[in-house]
């Protein structure tokens, strides 16, 4: 049987939801209707004594004594059995065409509701189809009323929404980065191709564009590596545990002392105890150095750079504060943003790939912290990243006192 099933072709229609709704509800209307007519059959039927006249006697007429003729008759309860029986069968052929009428009807409105009903759900799909890989601007904006197809055309156009500015981003990134390499690899093919290839050069020239290669190949690298972390750092099978924010900032330290004090720089530390937070060791870790590389990278010789890390009303926070040249106020609010330079006082821009800070920002956000930035040109910068104490309950509206460093 039901290799017979299989063989049968249906038409593509009979494989849809709209035919199907279509079915179920002609079915429930169809058996609906069925079961009153039933009931109300049976009512009529047991209502009284329903058959056809089946006995007939002559009866006489007598007209003033004398006999007129004779006619046919029958009793007063055949009678009424006799309408009985044929209102029955008028009730019976009205219900048969009734059923069948209704079961055309059923099957016709049903395909316009469940058509009407299903229209959301094709404007999804449409407007599904149309959506390229390269170009997510469109959306579904269904009207109507508040029901559950509408929240999920809502839910489906947010989806839609979190798309399109993630593939802005990854395409800005992508096109930053390949901006950023194509610099360093110019220089390195430039003094490749002029000097290192070249016969006629001598050790001097050599010496000198070998150096230019390694600090291109080394700001490569830097940023390589920085891309390499953010890719890691939005990966979602990275695990968490418990941290202790203080160590990780001891070992950011250790890393950036031969450099701070290769510059004549002090670096000093303020580490207190106990600061556990939920998170990954090694991405805290490289927040923590990102920061003292720019500090270590900006302040001048014989200045000092702190790093310290605390708790202050169910926050955790760990900050680094420099004497370097300080931040303006309108480029304050850009310094995270992904491959953006700040100006120099003399107006250029910093050649440092701008990976750094945004690379910080990702990592805090990841941790449900904050990053606040505390600066004045002239006066050098702090930056503090605030992360939520575990067990402490909801903190809701950040951490405390935004405008003052807490160190």
């Amino acid at each position: 049987m039901k290799s017979v099933l299989r063989r049968l072709r249906l038409p593509a229609f009979t494989h849809t939801i709209r035919f199907r709704l279509t079915v179920l509800y002609s079915g429930l209307l169809f058996i609906l209707t069925a079961l009153v007519l039933l009931g109300t059959y049976l009512a009529v039927e047991r209502s009284g004594e329903a058959k056809p006249v089946t006995k007939q006697f002559s009866v006489t007429k007598i007209v003033n004594g004398e006999e007129v003729g004779e006619f046919d008759a029958v009793k007063v309860e055949q009678v009424e059995a006799a309408v009985n029986y044929e209102t029955l069968a008028n009730l019976r052929r009205f219900s048969l065409a009734l059923l069948g009428g209704l079961a055309v009807a059923s099957l016709a409105i049903g395909w316009i509701l469940s058509g009407r009903a299903l229209r959301p759900v094709r404007a999804i799909s449409r407007t599904a189809a149309d959506i390229q890989a390269t170009d997510l601007s469109q959306r579904i904006r269904l009207g109507g009323p508040k029901d559950e197809l509408r929240d999920l055309a809502d839910t489906v156009d947010s989806m839609l929404d979190r798309l399109d500015e993630a593939f802005r981003a990854q395409r800005q990134l992508i096109d930053d980065a390949s901006h950023e390499l194509r610099s360093p690899l110019a220089i390195i093919r430039a003094n490749v191709d002029a000097v290192l290839t070249a016969e006629e050069s001598d050790e001097d020239e050599r010496r000198i564009a070998a150096r230019s290669v390694d600090r291109a190949t080394t700001r490569m690298t830097r940023l390589v590596e920085d891309l390499l972390a953010t890719a890691r750092r939005s990966a979602p099978a990275l695990a968490d545990a418990d941290v202790d924010l203080a160590t990780a900032a001891s070992e950011a330290c250790e890393d950036f002392t031969p450099l701070a004090a290769e510059r004549g720089l002090t670096l000093h530390r303020r580490l207190a105890p106990g600061l556990t937070v939920i998170g990954d060791h090694d991405a805290l870790r490289r927040a923590v150095g990102n920061l003292l590389s720019n500090a270590v990278r900006l302040s001048p010789p014989g200045t000092l750079i702190t790093v310290a890390a605390g708790r202050t009303e169910g926050w955790l926070w760990v900050a680094v504060r420099d004497e370097g040249p300080g931040i303006i106020d309108d480029d304050q609010s850009r310094v995270f943003d992904r491959f953006w330079r700040a100006k120099g006082n003399g107006g250029s821009r910093d050649r440092h790939a701008g990976l750094g800070l945004a690379i910080v920002r990702q990592i805090v956000e990841s941790h449900g912290g904050q990053i606040r930035l505390f600066s004045q040109v002239g006066k050098g910068s702090t930056f503090v990243l605030w992360f939520p104490a575990p067990g402490e309950g909801n903190r809701v509206g950040g951490p405390p006192d935004g405008s003052v460093a807490p160190l």
